[in-house]
């Protein structure tokens, strides 16, 4: 048997150490937004850890996509919304001239 070489000791504990952080910086990466989605959608915030578990994201991307959102946003609620469509013609500017025109004031000469 052949003596375990160094250079691959050190490659495997380098890799042990690095490994975990990138994994940890991925399911920041995915839980987070993850998280403020369904916030927004009204669910709770702790499905996001789906997100982790294997198939857990595609059935959470379906219950997202395909659910009633339990919430409305602000802009539908705060702002009437303008009657549709248009009435036709425009009612600016005025067709006739008016009846009774004003004449100018009479301005004092200088």
């Amino acid at each position: 048997m052949y003596p375990p070489d160094p250079t691959i000791a050190h490659a495997a504990r380098l890799i042990l150490t690095v490994l975990p952080i990138f994994l940890l910086i991925g399911a920041t990466v995915v839980v987070v937004p993850t998280w403020f989605i369904c916030k927004k959608a009204g669910f709770t915030p702790w499905l996001a850890l789906l997100m982790l578990v294997p198939l857990g994201n595609l059935i959470l991307l379906y219950v997202l996509a395909f659910a009633d959102w339990r919430v409305v946003p602000i802009d539908q609620l705060a702002w009437p919304q303008p009657p549709y469509p248009p009435p036709y013609p425009p009612p600016y500017p005025p067709s006739n001239p008016p009846s009774n025109p004003q004449p100018p004031p009479n301005l004092p000469r200088p």
